[in-house]
């Protein structure tokens, strides 16, 4: 499975950045894994954003982002998307996307649980 990420871009604060996950290789599984957004900003460790099970009717989001990224997936595209509203600048990061295609039942926080990972896209929010 080969994760693409992409939509990274810079941005003013309070702006707003739609982020894509597209999925090749894997056929009709990858609608099967749980993805998940991550960022990474310098000097920091890569955290979870976001999450969503395969069917889209579970979601998790970290604390920081709650009430203003939304993530959706369209399984027919093998895509992921994270809609980014009122972008603040610590929300600088290069941000990944990762699938999960362990089964599990709960959304992973944890990035060791993700088996394959996209390359990353820089989001710059300015002041």
């Amino acid at each position: 499975v080969q994760l693409q990420a992409y939509g990274g871009g810079l941005v003013q604060a309070g702006g707003f950045l739609r982020l894509s996950c597209a999925a090749s290789g894997s056929g009709r599984t990858f609608s099967s894994y749980t993805v998940g957004w991550f960022r990474q900003a310098p000097g920091k460790e890569r955290d979870i954003v976001a999450g969503i099970r395969w069917s889209g009717g579970s979601t998790y989001y970290a604390d920081s982002v709650k009430g203003r990224f939304t993530i959706s997936r369209d399984n027919a595209k093998n895509t992921v998307y994270l809609q980014m509203n009122g972008l603040k600048p610590e929300d600088t990061a290069v941000y990944y996307c990762a699938a999960d295609r362990s089964g599990s039942t709960r959304i992973e926080v944890r990035s060791d649980e993700y088996e394959y990972w996209g390359q990353g896209t820089l989001v710059t929010v300015s002041s």
